[in-house]
């Protein structure tokens, strides 16, 4: 059976290839927001294909998806207060996609998320990524230093 989570010595300089492929091969910068994007974009204009944006969020869901096969199904444990908060693996599925939603949303009106901004923007040592990133991870150090304290 595998692990639930990739080693991250594997993840990390996996996507720092991703980054530099991007970059290197079609002059892009690696989002999930634009890949979003992409797919929303050819479908509501009646494209006849998705553009590489597109095929990386599909490879991103299927491979996902065959990890999940592949672990022995999807596993809900592992988040913290919010499955040891509930029994239900419906209500932590529903939590954890409005959450998706609402994060999705938040980047899509941001013009970008914390993941094309700590990857791609500080590879290129954009001065808005780094205050983007530094803001991210310090605010997300607050509310788990909260989080612990209230719960």
């Amino acid at each position: 059976m595998l692990h639930t989570q990739l080693p991250w010595w594997i993840g990390g300089p996996v996507l720092g290839l991703c980054v530099v492929a991007m970059r290197w091969l079609m002059n892009e910068r690696l989002g999930v927001v634009g890949a979003f994007t992409n797919v929303i974009d050819t479908v509501a204009e009646h494209r006849p294909s998705f553009g590489p944006f597109g095929f990386m969020l599909f490879g991103i869901i299927g491979g996902g998806a065959l990890f999940a096969v592949l672990a022995g199904g999807p596993d809900f444990h592992g988040y913290g207060w919010l499955t040891d908060a509930f029994d239900s693996t419906a209500l932590i599925v529903g939590i954890l996609f409005v959450s998706g939603v609402l994060i999705g949303l938040g980047a899509k009106i941001a013009g970008g998320c914390t993941a094309g901004n700590g990857l791609s923007g500080n590879a290129m040592a954009s001065p808005a990524s780094m205050v983007a990133t530094a803001t991210f991870f310090a605010t997300g150090i607050v509310v788990t230093l909260l989080t612990a304290a209230l719960f």
